[in-house]
């Protein structure tokens, strides 16, 4: 595997000047760095640091993208290809009960990796190619406590989808729908 950064500790933005910004948030920005690769840069060490340790353990997960290289700074992970969550809900206008299935994967891996927040947002559920979820933005995986996906339903609210996932969930799911219900 080629290392782009060579392992350096820390990279400055005026090295990422060659790169194309394809995302930017409050804790950062994404730089596509090769073909199959992007770099996410980080503006505090505190948030790198909490996403780093989320992503090292979700190595053994399908759900995470895979982790290549870092410094104190930066992460460079697979970049993938594909649409959000909150896109395809936008372009379908539902979600069928296999989609249900995929999203209730991703939760349980979230659990089975030992992370505290169950949840994510719509945005952060990205679709590749195969139809299989990847997730990223992990900053928050062991310092909120969700056992309630409650970010995953508003932004399922915003398109009028809360009602049919949940009614899928309920099928495939009953126990797990009874538990949110309690616990809403």
């Amino acid at each position: 595997m080629e290392n782009l950064f060579a392992g350096k500790k820390k990279i400055s933005k005026k090295e990422l000047a060659a790169y194309a910004m394809i995302g930017d948030g409050k804790d950062g920005e994404i730089y596509k760095v090769a073909e199959d690769k992007v770099l996410k840069y980080f503006f505090r060490e505190e948030t790198h640091e909490r996403e780093l340790e989320a992503m090292k353990i979700g190595q053994a997960s399908p759900i995470m993208p895979r982790l290549y290289e870092f410094g104190d700074n930066y992460i460079v992970m697979e970049f993938v290809k594909g649409i959000s969550l909150a896109r395809h809900m936008k372009r379908q206008g539902h979600i069928d009960e296999d989609m249900t299935k995929k999203i209730l994967f991703v939760l349980g891996e979230f659990k089975r990796l030992g992370f505290t927040r169950w949840d994510t947002e719509v945005r952060h559920m990205l679709m590749n190619e195969e139809g299989e979820f990847k997730v990223i933005d992990h900053k928050r995986a062991f310092t909120s406590d969700s056992p309630v996906p409650t970010k995953l339903l508003k932004g399922m609210k915003k398109f009028g989808l809360t009602g049919e996932f949940l009614g899928h969930v309920k099928t495939l799911d009953p126990d797990l729908h009874n538990a949110w219900k309690k616990l809403k």
